[in-house]
C-alpha cells in the first residue's frame, strides 16, 4: 500500500508541476486577459468542445450525378463540403432505376423532356450523400448554385463545373421537408452515422450548435 502511494503522490505531483508550466507557457503567448481566460477554462479543454447540439443540426441529400461522374470530377466536388465544414453522415454508390427516377421526378413525369433526364441520369452510377450540419439545406442550395449551369454564378458548384441545365452535376434537397423524404429514399437508416466530427471548435462557435 505504500508503495502504492508513493506512487500515487509522484503522479500527482507531476501532474500538478505540468499544470504550473503550462500556466506559464499561456502567459509568455498571450495577453494578460486572454491568459486568464484560458487558464479559468483549465487550458482550454472546455474551449475545445466536443459536443454536437442534434436538434441545431439539418441533413440534407446531395447526389453527384453521371455529369460528375464521367468527367471525374466527384472527388473535387465532395471536397468543397467537406472544406465548407459540412459533414459527410452517408455515401454510397448506386445506380439509380427507373422506378426511383419515376418517384424522385414525380413533378416532372407528364413533361416531354422527362425521358431525357431519365437516360441522364441513368447514364453511370451516382453517388448519393446525406450532409449534416446547422442550415445544412440552404448551405448546400447556396453552394450549388442555380439549376444552368451557364447561369450559376462563378464560385459555385455549377457555376465552376457546369454549362448545361441539364448536366449539372449536382442534385440538392430544396427544403427540410423534402430532403428528409429524399433521405428515406435513397438511405436505409443503418447507412446514415451520427458522429461528432473532430476540431468541431473551428467549424462553429460554441453558441452555435
Amino acid at each position: 500500500m505504500a508503495h502504492v502511494k508513493r506512487k500515487y503522490n509522484s503522479v500527482n505531483k507531476s501532474k500538478i508541476a505540468q499544470g504550473k508550466k503550462r500556466k506559464k507557457q499561456i502567459h509568455l503567448i498571450f495577453s494578460p486577459r486572454a491568459a486568464a481566460y484560458l487558464i479559468n477554462q483549465k487550458y482550454n479543454k472546455h474551449y475545445h468542445y466536443n459536443h454536437l447540439n442534434r436538434t441545431n443540426v439539418e441533413a440534407t441529400l446531395v447526389i453527384l450525378k453521371p455529369s460528375a461522374i464521367g468527367r471525374a470530377i466527384a472527388g473535387e466536388v465532395i471536397s468543397r463540403f467537406e472544406k465548407k465544414g459540412l459533414i459527410i453522415a452517408g455515401m454510397k454508390m448506386i445506380q439509380l432505376s427507373s422506378e426511383i427516377l419515376d418517384e424522385h421526378y414525380a413533378h416532372l413525369l407528364d413533361r416531354p423532356f422527362f425521358p431525357r433526364i431519365k437516360a441522364s441520369m441513368m447514364a453511370t452510377p451516382v453517388v448519393v450523400m446525406c450532409i449534416k450540419g446547422k442550415d445544412a439545406v440552404q448551405v448546400v442550395r447556396a453552394m450549388t448554385g442555380v439549376t444552368n449551369g451557364r447561369n450559376a454564378a462563378p464560385g459555385t458548384i455549377r457555376g465552376d463545373y457546369s454549362m448545361s441545365g441539364q448536366e449539372n452535376i449536382v442534385h440538392a434537397s430544396d427544403s427540410v421537408e423534402n430532403a428528409q423524404i429524399e433521405l428515406n429514399r435513397f438511405f436505409k437508416p443503418e447507412e446514415i452515422f451520427d458522429y461528432t466530427p473532430s476540431g468541431l471548435n473551428y467549424r462553429y462557435a460554441s453558441d452555435e450548435i
